[in-house]
């Protein structure tokens, strides 16, 4: 038996709530967020802590990285929109980031 999906928020909770995260806007139905390195290997070694946490977490996000770019864009797909996984893993991927 499948798990109920999560709540997912409307609009106004995600703006209230996305307003006190430093990295991350909503676009498109999605939290999303772009992150400049100083080079390839930089950009790769945050993405593989990112990744412990989101594998920790058991929410995945969908990425890209090119060259020292990485942008991440965050959705629960089970739930058809944005929920407490979301933001959980957006905190993380914060505190990660500011070290």
């Amino acid at each position: 038996m499948k798990a109920n999906p999560l709540k997912t928020y409307t609009e106004q909770e995600i703006e209230d709530r996305i307003s006190k995260l430093e990295y991350w806007d909503y676009q498109e139905g999605f939290l999303v967020t772009s992150l400049d390195f100083k080079n390839f290997a930089d950009a790769f070694a945050m993405m593989t802590r990112i990744a412990f946490e989101a594998e920790r977490l058991n929410h995945h996000p969908d990425w890209s990285n090119t060259y020292n770019n990485l942008s991440i864009q965050l959705y629960t797909h089970d739930s058809n929109g944005i929920t407490d996984k979301d933001f959980e893993l957006a905190e993380q991927i914060e505190k990660i980031i500011q070290g």
